[in-house]
């Protein structure tokens, strides 16, 4: 079974979107397989990471725009603006596409784990990920 969800990700940082997808792994019908996640997006990645503790993510994120700085004079792809190179390169250090076990009809992810996506622009917008459930 396949199916796009539509994600809002207005600003740079990272976006819980557990709850948009349980619901379509739960109607499904499958009790045992595997959830694929992709986002269609070259600049914006999935992750999956600590839902507890808001500090964690705020961390990741200023951890990687200290690595991944904008205005790198190196960068030759900039008519986007200064945060699209930035964005390119974060979203191919992180992932644009995840695998979840289903168990028992739900997500196997840890107790203080959630599924994000990562918005990596300062002006995001709609995000579309393709949802790939399989026995």
């Amino acid at each position: 079974m396949i199916r796009s969800l539509e994600i809002n990700a207005p600003r740079q940082g990272l976006f819980m979107i557990t709850d948009a997808i349980e619901p379509v792994v739960r109607d499904s019908g499958v009790r045992q397989g595997l959830c694929t996640l992709f986002v269609q997006h070259t600049s914006a990645s999935l992750i999956i990471q600590e839902n507890a503790d808001p500090s964690a993510r705020h961390d990741l994120e200023n951890w990687l725009n200290r690595l991944v700085k904008e205005d790198d004079p190196l960068y030759t792809h900039t008519t986007e603006g200064p945060d699209d190179m930035p964005a390119h390169i974060k979203a191919a250090l992180t992932a644009t596409s995840l695998g979840i076990p289903i168990d028992q009809g739900r997500l196997a992810l840890g107790t203080w784990q959630g599924v994000y996506l990562w918005e990596h622009r300062r002006h995001g917008g709609r995000r579309s990920l393709v949802m790939h459930i399989a026995e």
